[in-house]
């Protein structure tokens, strides 16, 4: 636990030893409780964008009902647990487990009776490596048809006031840059301090189809990625945008050992035969194939795309990959998913005692509003927010996103030294992570000095002054 949060977390709890009794006694609760959880991530975007897809992926299990569903209307949460469970919590009424579907996958889950619209969320447990440092939930589609089914995704992710059912951080999937999706972003944005470009980010969702899923279609859609995160309205509501071909990293998660076979008696076929195959998915799906059957053609299509299957014949037929093991860490790295995986390891998980302490700050404030606190546990929540760093470095990204004349001098290493990029000091600094520590001490000294000067220049304004010391006290802190 870092400082921030073991101090957040001391007033946390003085602040429920003061409220036992009283109306707000367990809104504390539920604030100390969340502070023990992983950090919070919600997949959202529009219908269709490739949420469930996405989740699946990164769980490296067919946990989540892809298709429309009475399950895809419903808010749920992928959490690590020590056995199978999931729990369906109604709006109106005590929380009931549901019987585990035998498939694995909640598109065969049964709710028991339980109305889709009448069910406040649901929460999955399943062992898994990849849910320890994080909780997934995946989100109803914004722009459904049911303006009660998106309604449900904005509660969730624009919470007001102390709730604690919100999310730390947005993983926000688009297709293309639709209003909907500037709206949503904003208004995440703007909810009290809870959505920031720092926890959100962009994915250009089913990258693999851009072009009708051309050879080149993913190096389009990095193209296209890279200039939503150089637009200006994008740049200040995501921290990034990156491509990412969420059936690619599905498959690449969960291939078998018979979908690898049945790829491997494609790849095998005559070269004339194989690309008249490719050429449209109608023609891989009903012309002849050696005797492949086409009912498994259009599962395949189904479960990789036509993208994925050029490039796994493509990668199998080449002799680049020799098992379903290589072709699943091939199709998995093609993907994206991998570089998203990371992201979400070094921008997310690695800030989590910032991102929680900052949740569990925000909802105090907001109990205390309606609540005043006792002068003394007031002076010491005030103190705890004026001298945590911590959460200036993360208000000055935000001011840079905002305004990026803001440092007129700064050629984009400033918001990487605030962390942005990573919490380590050799990834602040902007060096090799085998960099030795007399290596990252100079380069932390010119740094601290660039910006010394800075803050002392006579013709800075005041804002550029104010944020050249706080990357001065950013330095400081890495040399000590």
């Amino acid at each position: 636990m870092s400082d921030l949060l073991a101090r957040t977390r001391g007033l946390v709890d003085e602040a429920y030893r003061l409220a036992r009794g009283t109306r707000i006694e367990p809104m504390i609760a539920a604030v100390g409780a969340r502070m023990d959880e992983p950090l919070r991530v919600a997949i959202a975007g529009r219908v269709k964008a490739g949420k469930s897809t996405l989740l699946n992926a990164l769980v490296g299990q067919d946990l989540a009902a892809t298709d429309a569903g009475e399950c895809t209307r419903i808010v749920t949460w992928f959490r690590n647990g020590p056995a199978y469970r999931v729990m369906l919590f109604p709006t109106d009424g005590p929380p009931a487990q549901l019987a585990f579907p035998r498939s694995g996958s909640l598109a065969t889950i049964d709710l028991a009776g339980h109305a889709p619209e009448l069910v406040s969320r649901m929460v999955v447990d399943w062992p898994s490596r990849a849910l320890q440092r994080m909780t997934l939930i995946d989100t109803p589609g914004m722009g459904s048809i049911s303006e009660e089914v998106s309604a449900r995704s904005l509660a969730l992710l624009t919470p007001e006031g102390p709730s604690s059912s919100g999310a730390d951080a947005v993983v926000y999937l688009m297709r293309h840059m639709h209003a909907d999706d500037v709206d949503f972003l904003e208004a995440f944005h703007d909810t009290e301090g809870q959505g920031r470009p720092v926890n959100t980010i962009g994915v250009l969702a089913r990258a693999d189809e851009v072009g009708h899923a051309r050879p080149d279609a993913l190096e389009s859609a990095t193209r296209i990625a890279a200039r939503y995160a150089a637009d200006a309205r994008v740049r200040r509501l995501c921290h990034t945008v990156v491509p990412v071909a969420g059936l690619l990293a599905a498959c690449g998660a969960t291939l078998t050992q018979a979908e690898y076979a049945l790829l491997a008696r494609l790849a095998a076929l005559p070269v004339e035969t194989r690309d008249g195959l490719l050429l449209t998915t109608d023609r891989f799906i009903s012309a002849d194939a050696g005797g492949v059957d086409p009912g498994a053609r259009l599962a395949l299509v189904r479960r990789v795309g036509m993208f994925g299957i050029r490039s796994a014949l493509t990668s199998i037929a080449s002799g680049a990959v020799g098992d379903a093991s290589a072709l699943a860490a091939s199709l998995a790295d093609l993907s994206g998913i991998n570089a998203l995986r990371e992201m979400l390891m070094t921008r997310f998980a690695a800030r989590a005692d910032v991102l929680k302490a900052r949740t569990a700050i925000l909802a105090l404030e907001a109990l205390f509003e309606g609540s005043p606190p006792p002068e003394d546990l007031r002076r010491r929540f005030d103190a705890l927010v004026l001298g945590a760093h911590e959460l200036t470095e993360l208000t000055l990204i935000d001011a840079l996103r905002e305004d990026p004349t803001l440092l007129p001098e700064d050629d984009g290493s400033a918001e990487r030294l605030l962390g942005s990029y990573g919490a380590d000091v050799r990834t602040r600094l902007g060096l090799d992570a085998s960099a030795d520590a007399p290596e990252v001490r100079s380069c932390a000294l010119r740094t601290l000095a660039r910006w010394q000067r800075e803050a002392e220049d006579p013709l800075a304004t005041r804002a550029t002054a104010t944020a050249a010391r706080i990357l001065v006290r950013t330095c400081e802190g890495m040399l000590v």
